[in-house]
């Protein structure tokens, strides 16, 4: 069963929590300066405007939604605001607490919020649990063995046949941990809700992977070169035991 949420509304700042923090949750849990030295700058992948809080209570990520590209010259943070069904904090914070819910390996949401900026513009926050014990894929490849990469297979084999989409999957936003893969930052994923076995979306999101991979160093010591590397990942992926 879903668990359920709590809404605050303050002037043109609007919260969304877990039931289990409710009204804990405040405007200056979304702020990083608030947190004190309990926030560390997260420098592994990404475009930065994320912290690590790590408290007596809680240990999370906080993330700023950011721009990237060439409209982040104009606009670092600031989103048009098309109704609260379309703040994208609320929205990945509302697919993270369903698919966590239904046992996928993604962080448990916290809370995010959205503040008004101007008559039709936004920013948004979200804080997630962080997932302690893990390392981005990228920084992994290292110490994957053949079947490690075909687990991954699998794993992403799990969502998609879910009809989830990641619409950055790269190898930053897969964290590695003992037990397995973690698929983190699902800003603007969503779930398909009428997805074939072979719907293009899905090779779309491999070969993302896929190029992102490319563009490490290989071979790296222990790694084996990508292309014996990815074709595990295949097997896994299409549930070959290899």
């Amino acid at each position: 069963m879903a668990e359920g949420v709590y809404i605050s509304r303050k002037r043109d700042f609007v919260s969304i929590a877990r039931e289990d923090y409710g009204a804990a949750v405040t405007p200056e849990w979304f702020d990083p300066d608030a947190w004190g030295a309990a926030a560390k700058p997260v420098t592994s992948g990404g475009r930065g405007g994320a912290w690590f809080v790590e408290t007596e209570d809680m240990s999370a990520v906080l993330r700023k939604y950011l721009r990237g590209g060439f409209v982040a010259r104009f606009s670092e943070s600031n989103y048009l605001y098309l109704g609260e069904k379309r703040v994208r904090s609320f929205a990945e914070f509302r697919l993270l607490l369903k698919m966590h819910d239904e046992g996928f390996p993604v962080p448990r949401p916290i809370a995010a919020s959205y503040r008004k900026t101007a008559i039709a513009c936004y920013q948004g926050v979200i804080l997630i649990e962080r997932l302690k014990n893990s390392a981005p894929l990228a920084d992994s490849i290292g110490d994957l063995s053949l079947n490690r990469w075909r687990a991954l297979g699998e794993t992403l084999r799990r969502f998609h046949d879910a009809g989830i989409c990641h619409a950055d999957l790269n190898c930053f936003n897969i964290l590695v941990r003992d037990e397995g893969f973690y698929l983190i930052d699902f800003d603007k994923g969503e779930v398909k809700k009428k997805s074939t076995r072979a719907a293009p979306w899905k090779a779309a999101n491999l070969a993302r992977l896929r190029r992102s991979l490319e563009r490490l160093n290989w071979p790296q010591e222990g790694a084996g070169d990508l292309q014996g590397r990815w074709l595990g990942l295949e097997e896994g992926y299409q549930g070959k035991t290899g």
